[in-house]
């Protein structure tokens, strides 16, 4: 007779230590009674109950000896959301009936969302009640152009109803974002430091990467702690005036996460989504003047002026409902910036920009003053046309790598930059001149060489275009964690001959 035989309906809790990233995962052995008793089977949702707490998990079936009968075995996403103790008691139900996915299938079918709509099934998204293939359903049901003005202003608004904000109080609060679809463009964590240097507050937060090698949050991480809560920021942002943080670690717009999650591995992009997850974003983290980069090229995400200014009306029409005041920069998005595409190889980049080391990519510099210089326009403490001037004399003369800093430090301290275990060049098939540069194929690259999740994996890139290189001269170097990543990488790389297009020398 087991220990939990005198109490029907409780399994045992047991943390068996699979990470399934955001996703709440149960594990039954195949011979539990409570599969046959209630119905469940290989990917049910199931309510696990414990003190109060509760979470709806998918359900996995077990063959083998990883759990019991009479235990409930929970993946760590799980665990947390629990909060319990090995072998505490849990009882299992079915959910209530997520009467929100009707809208979604209604929006498969060809329906428009209603607010009242995108606000239950975003609510029901924040509170994790969507399974994986659900959030699937819907992030596809949206995909591409199928949300219009009025349904992006109503799912912008769901999104930032269903989480926190932050209130700063009187005054401008500065924020900057880029659109994405450039590796390398990793200005933020220049100009934060240099607006705030020039005493406007300027809270960043940053998300991690979807499509690409590297988000905001993956490189600042590189070099100090990103994870603060709500105090941590608001202390940060009074002693320094700015930030450069990671908002999943708060609830600023949580289904935004969520759905991040299974846009990641779908490799979609949805114009309505971004937009609501852009100024979502913004909003509850108490912006009130926003500057966009929207880098525009044929491989960037952006890849043509109608579609960036399709973007921009969206986004300007969004920001109005929310009463943000918002600046779009369309910008070259033809080739990579800097000469790093991972996390790590950016954050070089970036310190080197900020120390003003003569090897600092000429780019990044140029394009981080270009985006401080509107920042300080918008917000007032440069007159229009001094902006880009006045931004440069901060970075020149020290102020900005001072405050940069200073913001590591009230982060948690500066890191060392880790290094790669291994690294090997791809040379240039013939000599000629670089005429191009794919970006998205190098994006590929450095994610098959384990970029964003091994920080030091990337792309470490050694030519421009029009620069004339020699047969065999080194075009990029891949950098990973381990042999098998590398060698993965390499293969792909070496199957894509045109992700650095030369020209034929005469």
């Amino acid at each position: 007779m087991s220990e939990t035989d005198d109490v029907p309906g409780r399994l045992r809790l047991r943390r068996v230590g699979i990470d399934t990233y955001q996703e709440p995962v149960l594990y039954l052995h195949r011979n539990e009674p409570v599969c046959r008793s209630e119905g469940f089977e290989a990917q049910s949702r199931v309510e696990i109950v414990l003190d109060g707490r509760s979470v709806v998990a998918t359900l996995n079936v077990v063959a083998g000896d990883l759990v019991g009968v009479g235990e409930a075995g929970v993946s760590e996403a799980a665990w947390r959301a629990l909060g319990g103790s090995e072998g505490a008691l849990v009882r299992l139900r079915h959910p209530a009936p997520l009467e929100s996915m009707g809208h979604v299938r209604a929006k498969i079918y060809g329906r428009k969302l209603t607010a009242p709509a995108l606000r239950s099934v975003i609510a029901d998204v924040a509170a994790g009640l969507y399974s994986e293939m659900q959030l699937a359903a819907f992030v596809t049901a949206c995909a591409g152009d199928r949300l219009d003005a009025g349904e992006t202003v109503a799912l912008t608004q769901a999104m930032l109803d269903a989480g926190e904000r932050i209130a700063w109080g009187e005054g401008l609060v500065m924020d900057k974002h880029c659109v994405g679809g450039l590796p390398g463009n990793r200005t933020s964590m220049i100009v934060v430091p240099v607006v705030a240097a020039c005493g406007l507050r300027m809270p960043k937060t940053s998300s991690r990467a979807i499509t690409s090698p590297a988000g905001t949050a993956d490189t600042m991480e590189t070099l100090a702690p990103v994870a603060l809560d709500l105090a941590e920021i608001r202390r940060v942002v009074d002693r320094t005036g700015g930030c450069i943080v990671w908002g999943g670690s708060v609830r600023l717009s949580p289904a935004d996460d969520i759905l991040i999650r299974v846009e990641r591995p779908l490799d979609l992009d949805s114009q309505g989504q971004l937009v609501a997850s852009i100024l979502s974003k913004k909003a509850a983290a108490g912006a009130t003047h926003v500057v966009i980069d929207m880098p525009v090229g044929p491989t960037a995400k952006i890849r043509s002026p109608e579609a960036a200014r399709s973007l921009a009306q969206q986004l300007r029409q969004t920001a109005q409902a929310l009463g943000l005041q918002l600046r779009v920069l369309e910008t070259d998005g033809s080739a990579p910036v800097g000469r790093g595409i991972g996390p790590a190889l950016e954050a070089r980049d970036v310190l080197a920009v900020l120390r003003g080391q003569p090897e600092a990519p000429a780019d990044l510099r140029q394009r981080s003053l270009l985006l401080a210089g509107e920042v300080l326009e918008f917000g007032g403490v440069a007159a229009a046309g001094s902006g880009m001037r006045i931004a440069g004399e901060v970075l020149a003369d020290g102020r900005a790598w001072r405050k940069f800093q200073d913001i590591c430090e009230a982060q948690g301290g500066l890191r060392e930059l880790p290094r790669p275990a291994c690294s090997q060049p791809v040379a240039a098939a013939r000599s000629g001149c670089v005429i191009s540069i794919d970006n998205r194929r190098l994006a590929r690259i450095a994610k098959l060489a384990g970029a964003p999740q091994d920080r030091c994996a990337g792309i470490d890139l050694h030519v421009r275009c029009g620069d004339f290189v020699e047969r065999g001269q080194p075009l990029f170097t891949v950098q990973a964690d381990s042999p098998g990543e590398l060698a993965y990488a390499l293969q792909y790389a070496q199957a894509q001959g045109e992700t650095v297009h030369i020209a034929q020398d005469a």
